[in-house]
């Protein structure tokens, strides 16, 4: 919920933080495409694999590490976020992953925990979760009451950089048609409270409480943009930009379009191909823009349609075909499909092919729903669906 240091943090012109315009950025202050990955984990406790709250103890256990940097709480004290630095490539961002995964693996296995990463713990409850000791995460629950109190949900958070602010407003609109893609091959939720909810996503139902969720709107241009987000933080509806919680947004102070829709997957492969999906759509419509090609960009109401279709039902999601405007529906797996071949020469240029092939991966074997829910119809016990996403979220554990 809160912003890391995966990007640069000056600003140019006046801090947002003191009230400064809303217009300042640092687009362009990175490399175009560079990439930072924010991943959500569960602590759970070593031998009921129940939520456990000690994420002061892990961040005690970190002090002084070079790692602590990367290693952040969140707003309950079962939840643990980890941030990679700026990667240039998915290769990289597999390797920073790979290290913070099994970092936070050693640290947990030395204090009695494990460590699990998917959309929701499949039974544990919001009522028994304490809220971390923070400023930031006291006020929004003084703000949002019982929608924050509730939040027990896990995200997977992708930052692309783009090099023009105008060019990133135009990218996000891009984006909007992709969202239903992102959350079927990230959907890595379908149990809530210890019951099978019918959803690929149940964190996608949670978060859909709070305000400033959902598909953004559409924007003209950045002062657009600039102008809607002013009035908020003008009005002291939101303290600054960060507040506002869409499934993409432009990220300013980092330069960066942040994909947010997606649930925390559980295996490190499925974040990487995912981080390389981003980067070479990122990268797609960028090219697009500078040559002063059509964006298609689609009304709300058909990208929330989508997206709930994807929460819903996941790689088999019955889903518009917005691009062609047909009138039948076509599975979303078949339309990640027909967009991986046109990511295929951006893939060669970015050098991230062989990442990108964990897409039809995820197509193929599917999503981390899916293997939560073939571990419950196995034996109906929950507490081996948490299993099994513990071990298959842990590396081998670095020593703290």
């Amino acid at each position: 919920m809160s912003p890391k240091q995966i990007f640069p943090s000056t600003i140019t012109g006046t801090d947002f933080a003191s009230g400064g315009s809303v217009l300042d950025h640092n687009f362009g202050s990175s490399e175009p495409y560079t990439l930072g990955v924010e991943e959500e984990y569960m602590l759970l406790d070593g031998e009921t694999l129940d939520l456990v709250q000690h994420v002061e103890a892990v961040l005690e256990a970190a002090a002084g590490h070079e790692l602590e940097p990367r290693v952040n709480p969140e707003l309950m004290q079962s939840v643990l976020e980890i941030a990679t630095p700026v990667c240039r490539t998915p290769a990289e961002v597999e390797a920073e992953l790979r290290k913070l995964r099994g970092y936070v693996t050693g640290i947990a296995r030395e204090q009695g925990m494990r460590v699990g990463s998917a959309g929701t713990h499949p039974f544990s409850l919001f009522e028994r979760q304490r809220i971390t000791a923070r400023d930031r995460y006291r006020h929004l629950v003084d703000q949002l009451q019982y929608v924050a109190r509730r939040e027990l949900i896990f995200g997977l958070h992708i930052h692309v950089a783009v090099d023009e602010c105008e060019k990133a407003v135009q990218i996000v609109n891009g984006l909007l048609a992709h969202l239903s893609h992102f959350l079927a091959l990230s959907a890595s939720s379908p149990f809530w409270r210890g019951e099978p909810t019918g959803l690929a996503s149940s964190r996608q139902m949670v978060f859909a409480a709070f305000p400033r969720s959902g598909p953004p709107p559409r924007f003209r241009d950045y002062s657009d943009y600039a102008e809607v987000v002013g009035q908020l933080e003008k009005t002291g509806c939101i303290a600054d930009y960060t507040h506002i919680w869409w499934d993409i947004r432009l990220h300013p102070r980092f330069g960066t379009v942040e994909i947010r829709v997606c649930d925390a997957v559980t295996r490190l492969e499925d974040a990487v191909a995912l981080a390389a999906y981003c980067q070479c759509l990122v990268k797609l419509y960028s090219e697009r823009y500078a040559v002063g090609a059509e964006i298609p960009s689609y009304h709300r109401i058909l990208t929330t349609e989508n997206k709930w279709l994807a929460a819903r039902y996941g790689l088999e999601a019955p889903v518009m075909d917005l691009p062609t405007g047909r009138r039948n529906r076509v599975p979303v797996a078949q339309l990640v499909r027909r967009t991986l071949r046109e990511l295929e020469p951006h893939a060669r240029e970015l050098g991230c092919e062989r990442e990108l092939e964990g897409i039809p991966e995820i197509l193929g074997k599917g999503n981390g729903s899916d293997r939560q829910r073939r571990t419950w119809n196995a034996n109906r016990d929950i507490v081996e669906v948490v299993r099994e996403i513990a071990e298959t979220t842990e590396p081998a554990a670095v020593p703290a």
